[in-house]
């Protein structure tokens, strides 16, 4: 049984009981000569309602470590805790309802349906969660409601993108984990999805981590985490950060 504080409750990004704590984390795949250190020590805090950027190299840890975040993945050693719950030692079935009910996720390419709507991609998560918000509501959160009944081949990338932002929120998860969100877009559909992004993570108050090679998007976070070498290289906070519209490309 996984406890923790309801889903849906807000928080400021402030310091207090961390929702991840992270301890001489360790991921490493292959043997002997092939063995590929992807995490090599890593530790760190996140807190509720920060919106977090990840920053680094190819290669340096990133999206490992997003994957144990979202129990895609376990360490091979170390300690990953999720408020009361223990991942590194979660057999696959309290995985699973880790995964479901608290873990939104958005990656580079959409794995939208083609032959569903943009509703009916959206309703597919609202038919498991536990307590989820309507398949139009949340993509009204993400500004597509014109758009409910296209299908994706009548979609922008850009729009795409918003419909699995849309997807990925329905289940008002207390973490959405976002691994290079814009990597497939021009500059400006970019910035849009991005803005998407920090209304969600302002609205609902999900912890939003985000995987990224473009420093420029560290101005939009309250933290930015440089990687490197399977470690936490450096950490830096923001006073004041800056709206996605506002960021210079």
């Amino acid at each position: 049984m996984i406890t923790t504080a309801p889903a849906t409750a807000a928080a400021p990004a402030t310091p207090g009981e961390p929702v991840f704590r992270v301890r001489n984390l360790t991921k490493t795949y292959g043997t002997g000569e092939a063995e590929v250190h992807a995490l090599a020590g890593v530790d760190l805090d996140l807190f509720p309602g920060e919106l977090v950027v990840l920053l680094g190299p190819s290669g340096s840890g990133k999206t490992t470590l997003l994957n144990n975040l979202g129990g895609l993945d376990v360490p091979t050693s170390g300690d990953l805790q999720y408020r009361d719950f223990d991942l590194t030692r979660a057999d696959e079935a309290k995985l699973t309802q880790y995964r479901r009910d608290r873990v939104g996720f958005i990656f580079q390419f959409y794995n939208l349906i083609p032959s569903l709507t943009a509703r009916e991609n959206v309703g597919l998560i609202t038919e498991i969660a536990r307590d989820p918000m309507t398949a139009e509501a949340a993509l009204e959160m993400v500004h597509l409601s014109p758009r409910l009944d296209h299908f994706p081949a009548q979609l922008s990338g850009g729009e795409q993108q918003r419909v699995a932002i849309a997807r990925a929120i329905a289940k008002r998860p207390e973490i959405l984990l976002c691994d290079e969100p814009t990597g497939a877009l021009d500059v400006r559909t970019g910035v849009v999805v991005l803005e998407a992004i920090q209304r969600v993570n302002q609205e609902l108050g999900a912890l939003t981590v985000i995987i990224t090679h473009n420093a420029i998007m560290a101005d939009m976070a309250d933290r930015v985490i440089h990687f490197s070498d399977g470690r936490v290289h450096s950490i830096h906070r923001n006073p004041r950060r800056a709206p996605a519209s506002t960021l210079n490309w």
